[in-house]
């Protein structure tokens, strides 16, 4: 693949959690930009080694490293690994998460799953940036996937998750003014409905989440992926601290 003339040509992204679902479409959408893409798995390491093998097929650069984002110590050896393997760094994509619900109160909650909710979707963000941010090059790119619950809860039972996701969005606006004098921007994209292994069109919230929306339908982890390419390209060089709703018009 002659990556010369496209938009993210020259360019190393790490995206977290990229073997599959949402963020597996992320790193396919990036190296198809032309950047040389790492991305960390927690256990599906042939699923990682096949996308490696799609990637480098189609004539685009991709490496995996095994990682479990609630592990902050894993967390900065896989920020470091991947500036060390692709030689620089201008783009993170946090997109490893975990989806856990219950009921407050409920005296049967698991809290242990709870706090390692916790751990992957807030500390291990945290943990990224701050590990990235002394590699990262000026005008680099941070973009985390957060979730349109964080604004507006459509059912019960998801406060510890979506308190999760409204802790990032917190963290990018005020990361977006740490980073503004090096040039870095950092965003955030709220998913609605999206059809992935963690909450499927034909799952428990289909049709309740079907019929929030504008548009009446999930939306494809492609949708996500296109917006983060327009997030890390050279057209969005001045958009920082803000937050995109790619959710079929479920928030409107």
């Amino acid at each position: 693949m002659n990556t010369q003339n496209l938009p993210l040509a020259g360019k190393a992204a790490l995206v977290t959690g990229g073997s599959r679902g949402i963020g597996a479409a992320i790193v396919r959408r990036l190296a198809r930009d032309g950047a040389a893409v790492a991305f960390s798995y927690a256990a599906s390491a042939d699923r990682a080694n096949a996308l490696v093998a799609e990637i480098e097929a189609g004539g685009g650069c991709a490496v995996a490293f095994r990682a479990d984002q609630a592990v902050s110590h894993e967390v900065q050896r896989l920020v470091t690994q991947a500036h060390a393997a692709l030689g620089r760094l201008d783009i993170l994509v946090n997109s490893a998460g975990v989806f856990v619900t219950g009921l407050v109160g409920d005296p049967t909650a698991d809290a242990a799953a709870c706090d390692h909710q916790l751990d992957v979707n807030v500390r291990g963000v945290a943990t990224a940036v701050r590990t990235a941010v002394p590699l990262l090059n000026d005008g680099g790119r941070i973009v985390s996937i957060g979730t349109t619950g964080a604004v507006h809860i459509p059912f019960p039972g998801a406060a510890d998750y979506v308190a999760s996701k409204a802790a990032v969005a917190a963290y990018t606006r005020g990361w977006s003014r740490d980073l503004g004098p090096r040039n870095i921007t950092v965003n955030l994209i709220q998913p609605g409905a999206i059809n992935t292994d963690m909450n499927p069109d034909d799952g428990p919230f289909a049709e309740t989440l079907k019929g929030m929306a504008s548009l009446g339908r999930y939306g494809h982890p492609e949708d996500i992926a296109a917006a983060v390419a327009f997030l890390v390209g050279p057209d969005a060089s001045y958009i920082t601290g803000a937050t995109l709703n790619v959710d079929g018009g479920q928030a409107a």
